[in-house]
């Protein structure tokens, strides 16, 4: 795999500035592919205006006056058409060069922002309106700051023509001009129209991804809920909203590109009318009425692409205030600025630790915990009574509300935050895989380990047997998400995930709900050996896997109510019975991701 380059700049953070202003720094980087299309472009634009002025030379030296050679101007005009041709086949090289060096940049700027922002924006949003921000968003920025200046280059075709028109004969000139003040009044109301459409087909394009992203990673979900027809409507009601506001997109355009062509039109007809009776009068020649059409006819491609880059900057504005909208949130959840990076050994304290999700539910209450370094304990409590939290705060996916969590002696929000995560290993009930081999899937927290660790860990975990039956063994890819694999092996794959990176914190959140007994048998004899010296904090339901543990820990509503051995709790607490009775009665556990409440188990 190769390295990745970094971008060559950012956007500017201050949020005072335009939307343009604000990426001007990645125009600036990118500055000398960008200023030589544009040189080029120019260049070809002077060569371009050069051949209706000689067309206009040979009809009244060579076919009229018949004082110079046809020949002569026809091969002029070939080898100007050919200059131009190579010129603006290097402009456009050199300007989708510069439009895909751009937009590289603006989705790693996007994409790495995205990774350092915490768990709970990620709570919030939805991962289609993402997809959309980091893809049809990025493209109208990049297609504005790109192909914007390069129309505004072409537009300056009409000065030039405009200049040479005016060597030619002043008042037809001016006669040939006279629409171009019309034209920029349409195209600053056709502006205003634009602006508020363009920002509602984002938010709607948006929308309809996040339903398409839903149903394809549900897809299992609805087929077995024998909803599709119910989704397909959905969709189509998504769909609907989308066709509607590119309609008003439409008729907007339909109303003011028309006019925007037409006015140059009309340019051409006053140019005849009066080049005609100049011709009539001895005012002006046949070549010159000639020449004249074609430099009009030559200002409708700059004056319809103007019409275009209004409407490509109202997207783009559109466009850069929703990619804007993610760029300014700040990561609240960082390394100190001399956060420590140190090998840990697993002692964590939790001192009366409150902790609210950001929908305002509060997940611990005043929960107090010791955990020595190299101890094993079971967490046990109903759904939603906090037990998963706990984990996630040692890993500091969140930070507290209030309280502190601490990690041999030092509260975790004083380490550096990648040293605290590689040693604090989390398995979460509901693992995810990557569409990418099963070795890879296993070494993804230490990318460069051999394939014989990464066998050792998938034995621990009895991974082992039913991957190396799999058709390819480790080679093997999985779907996306894993979903080749049944619920157990995925949940074995994410246990040697972890085993793998060999941490000293290791949470096991409900990890073998998905595994038969006879498998889980088999892991709980490697996960003793292995748990020996690890602190580790076992989220569990099933008597075997409680039993892993010589102290058990009874949460509910946010607290630690008991804690002892399971035989202790099971002759002194009625709750804790009552908790595995009910999950002994449930036919299948359930997961983290089927409510919000059990998500915060």
């Amino acid at each position: 795999m190769g390295t990745r380059r970094a971008p060559k700049a950012g956007i500017d953070r201050d949020v005072s500035k335009s939307w343009l202003r604000r990426a001007w720094p990645i125009l600036r980087a990118h500055r000398a592919l960008l200023i030589t299309s544009l040189a080029l472009s120019f260049v070809g634009l002077i060569v371009q205006v050069q051949i209706p002025d000689l067309v206009r030379r040979g009809i009244d030296d060579a076919l009229v006056d018949r004082t110079a050679s046809l020949a002569t101007y026809v091969w002029l005009i070939v080898g100007l058409a050919l200059a131009q041709g190579l010129i603006n086949f290097l402009a456009r090289l050199y300007l989708l060069r510069t439009a895909y060096e751009m937009e590289y940049d603006l989705r790693n700027v996007v994409y790495s922002h995205l990774m350092r922002l915490p768990f709970a924006f990620y709570d919030r949003v939805q991962s289609g309106e993402l997809m959309s921000r980091s893809g049809s968003d990025i493209r109208a920025v990049q297609m504005y700051l790109a192909f914007g200046p390069s129309i505004v280059v072409q537009c300056l075709i009409a000065a030039v023509a405009f200049g040479l028109m005016l060597t030619i004969n002043v008042p037809l000139a001016i006669v040939a001009m006279a629409t171009m003040p019309l034209i920029a009044v349409v195209g600053l109301r056709m502006r205003r129209a634009i602006f508020p459409v363009s920002w509602l087909i984002q938010a709607r394009l948006a929308g309809l991804a996040t339903v398409v992203d839903e149903n394809i990673q549900g897809v299992r979900i609805v087929k077995s809920f024998a909803a599709e027809q119910r989704q397909v409507d959905a969709l189509a009601t998504a769909a609907d909203r989308v066709r509607w506001v590119y309609m008003r997109d439409a008729a907007i355009r339909g109303r003011w590109n028309p006019v925007l062509d037409n006015l140059t039109r009309v340019g051409l007809a006053l140019v005849l009318l009066v080049g005609g009776l100049m011709v009539i009068d001895g005012n002006a020649t046949v070549g010159t009425i000639v020449a004249f059409n074609s430099y009009v006819l030559m200002l409708q491609p700059p004056f319809r692409m103007l019409g275009m880059m209004i409407m490509l900057g109202q997207r783009a504005a559109a466009s850069a205030k929703r990619i804007y909208e993610i760029l300014d949130l700040p990561p609240t959840i960082v390394s100190p600025p001399d956060g420590v990076d140190s090998v840990i050994a697993g002692d964590v304290r939790f001192r009366d630790v409150r902790f609210d999700y950001p929908d305002g539910t509060r997940a611990l209450d005043g929960l107090d915990l010791d955990i020595a370094a190299g101890e094993t304990v079971a967490v046990v409590g109903a759904t939603g009574s906090g037990k998963s939290t706990i984990g996630r705060l040692i890993a500091r996916y969140y930070d507290v509300t209030s309280g502190a969590v601490t990690v041999d002696g030092r509260d975790v929000r004083g380490y550096d935050l990648e040293s605290l995560r590689d040693q604090v290993g989390i398995v979460p009930d509901e693992p995810f895989l990557f569409s990418v081999s099963l070795h890879d899937n296993i070494a993804f927290g230490r990318p460069d380990a051999t394939r014989e660790d990464v066998r050792a860990a998938a034995r621990a975990a009895g991974a082992d047997d039913f991957i190396r039956a799999l058709g390819q063994g480790y080679d093997t890819v999985v779907g996306e998400r894993g979903y080749t694999l049944s619920g157990g092996q995925r949940q074995r794959v994410a246990i040697a995930r972890a085993l793998l990176v060999n941490p000293p914190v290791l949470v096991l959140d409900d990890a073998t709900s998905a595994v038969d007994v006879a498998v889980e048998q088999h892991i709980h004899d490697a996960l003793r050996t292995l748990m020996h010296g690890r602190t580790t904090i076992i989220v569990a339901h099933r008597l075997a896997t409680i039993g892993l543990a010589a102290r058990v820990l009874l949460v509910d509503h946010g607290r630690i109510v008991a804690d002892g051995t399971h035989a202790q709790l099971l002759r002194s607490e009625p709750r804790y019975a009552e908790v595995l009775a009910t999950f002994a009665t449930s036919p299948e556990p359930e997961s983290s991701s089927s409510s919000s409440a059990a998500a915060r188990g």
